[in-house]
């Protein structure tokens, strides 16, 4: 959460971008995150991942540098489009954040998940950024398998709050992304945000040693998400 997730929103002038990675820690985007767990970074050096489909100019970068209060010249920056390979590789690699962030949206004090890791596929070229934003998400949303070890007393209190993260429990499941957002006018605050969260959820609990599921692999969505066509 201190790294993987895209919780900064980079906006200048014509300039947009959704940026994630340590930089984030040094600029504290979001300020009330950091706070929650408790999480600071020093570093003289910035490393950030921008989701765009533009190189961000000086005047983007100098912003970006001073929010992370570091210099220019100590600021490294990665630039992909969603609709590219590498695109879908980095959405990908923040499906177990995903899994984190839906636990913290429902209350759960994620400072107690201690590892994680997950399984996602990568999602192909499927059209324009908006429409790949679709299909890649929807590789978390419909085939994500995420599994975490949790420190955490009160088992009974803890498969209520698994129960809750699967993205099956979302008002707005049951069809590709994609379509969802069109729906909405392309409105993220549109959409339930119940819905960015993996298919299946795995925990094993430390203390007890139990380890309990929720969820559900839905292929046949993603397919259709991905246009498959059967030769």
């Amino acid at each position: 959460m201190a790294s993987q997730f895209a919780g900064w929103s980079i906006s200048v002038k014509k300039f947009f971008g959704m940026g994630s990675g340590p930089a984030r820690a040094l600029s504290l985007n979001p300020k009330e995150l950091y706070e929650k767990i408790g999480y600071e970074d020093d570093t003289p050096e910035a490393v950030l991942f921008l989701e765009s489909s533009a190189i961000p100019d000086e005047e983007v970068t100098t912003k970006i540098a001073a929010d992370c209060k570091v210099d220019s010249e100590d600021l490294y920056i990665v630039v992909a489009p969603t609709a590219s390979i590498a695109g879908s590789v980095q959405i990908a690699a923040r499906g177990v954040e995903t899994g984190i962030h839906k636990f913290e949206s429902i209350g759960f004090d994620i400072n107690s998940i201690t590892h994680g890791y997950g399984i996602i596929p990568i999602s192909p070229i499927v059209g324009n950024d908006v429409e790949c934003m679709g299909s890649t998400n929807d590789c978390i949303i419909y085939c994500g398998r995420m599994s975490y070890t949790i420190d955490y007393d009160n088992v009974e209190e803890l498969k209520d709050y698994v129960k809750k993260v699967p993205s099956h429990t979302s008002k707005d499941y049951g069809q590709p992304f994609y379509k969802t957002f069109k729906e909405a006018g392309f409105d993220f605050y549109k959409v339930d945000a119940g819905m960015f969260a993996p298919a299946e959820v795995t925990v094993n609990e430390i203390n007890s040693g139990k380890t309990f599921t929720c969820g559900k692999i839905n292929t046949e969505m993603l397919l259709e998400s991905f246009g498959l066509e059967s030769l």
